[in-house]
């Protein structure tokens, strides 16, 4: 149920008349003076909850149902699944900072077909090629929306290729919007800035992709990507604060198709190094990758270290040093803790 608290004040009709004391009223009357009363303690709490979809004024402590009748904003006919829903629907989709214009141009379908389904005569094809291109044109007015599309193409490209939800690639187009409109591009490429903004906006998201992982989607290198990363970030303020290796946990472990009892075993020899500080310096992605195969080995469980090295992309000799500084770190705590005991 849709609902949200507004002022009830706002909402009351002030057109209405309100009752004049008289000597001798009838039946009608007194019901109509006890409703208008009704009507004014309720007007007195400021505590109601509106419910858009039903109209109704509801107390949110006993659900009493407080007025109705409101006026209906809502659409005359009803639907009972999407289909139903989108066939009756006469709007079109919602505004997306996705897309160069918003989604507010007219968009003319690929398929050379009239209503009905029937195909299109030889000219009517000649005609429907010269509007798509008009339309195209018109689309893209100036050479700072022609790089916008661009840019959203190579967000939404890779957003899809790194399985990022709707929301990330939201966001990344929200930041290449705001450096665009900063003049942050001169000097830098298209590419490079909008790998930039997937980037900071996964992490900020709390689904971080590696600096690998986002360069196998990239049409730029390395280098250049961490170059306008730092520099995107900085013009622009993006508060990043520094990854967490338990947020890789999740996908490597279902990647790798292990037991919860290893995930489980991770996230504790990853938080006790964040108790020591042992993962201060150290990249994430490594520690996530080590914990798992520590926890792997505490579970007694099969999994070996070209397994993990292949499908988080860290070297075997860098899951080797980190497992054995978790482990270690691990002891020391658990020593600290019988001393502390005893």
């Amino acid at each position: 149920m849709d609902t949200k608290h507004v002022d009830w004040h706002s909402m009351r009709d002030e057109s209405a008349p309100t009752a004049e004391p008289e000597v001798r009223q009838s039946g009608d009357e007194r019901d109509e003076g006890e409703a208008e009363a009704s009507d004014a303690a309720v007007a007195e709490r400021t505590d109601l909850v509106y419910d858009e979809q039903h109209g109704e004024w509801v107390d949110p402590e006993t659900g009493e149902i407080l007025r109705e009748d409101e006026i209906d904003r809502g659409p005359e006919w009803r639907a009972f699944d999407a289909a139903e829903r989108d066939q009756k629907s006469r709007v079109g989709s919602p505004t997306t900072t996705m897309m160069h214009d918003k989604g507010l141009s007219t968009n003319i379908g690929w398929q050379n077909k009239d209503a009905y389904g029937n195909s299109l005569s030889s000219g009517q094809r000649q005609k429907m090629q010269r509007l798509r291109t008009w339309n195209e044109r018109f689309r893209t007015r100036d050479s700072k929306e022609r790089n916008l599309k661009q840019a959203l193409g190579e967000v939404e490209r890779m957003g899809s290729a790194l399985g990022l939800p709707d929301t990330v690639r939201e966001t990344a187009s929200v930041i290449y919007r705001r450096a665009l409109n900063d003049d942050l591009l001169p000097g830098r490429s298209i590419e490079g800035v909008a790998t930039a903004a997937i980037y900071a906006a996964a992490r900020q998201a709390g689904v971080p992709r590696s600096l690998d992982e986002v360069r196998r989607v990239s049409r730029v290198d390395k280098m250049e990507l961490t170059r306008t990363y730092r520099y995107v970030s900085r013009e622009l303020g993006l508060d990043m604060k520094p990854a967490d290796p338990a947020q890789y946990l999740p996908r490597f472990v279902s990647e790798l198709d292990v037991s919860d009892d290893v995930e489980r075993r991770a996230r504790s020899l990853l938080d006790n190094a964040k108790r020591q500080g042992i993962h201060s310096g150290k990249s994430p992605v490594g520690l996530a990758a080590a914990a798992i195969y520590a926890g792997a080995l505490l579970a007694d469980e099969e999994l070996t270290q070209s397994e993990v090295s292949e499908v988080t992309d860290i070297s075997e000799v860098t899951i080797r040093n980190r497992y054995r500084e978790l482990l270690e770190a691990t002891q020391k705590s658990g020593e600290r803790a019988v001393g502390t005991t005893a």
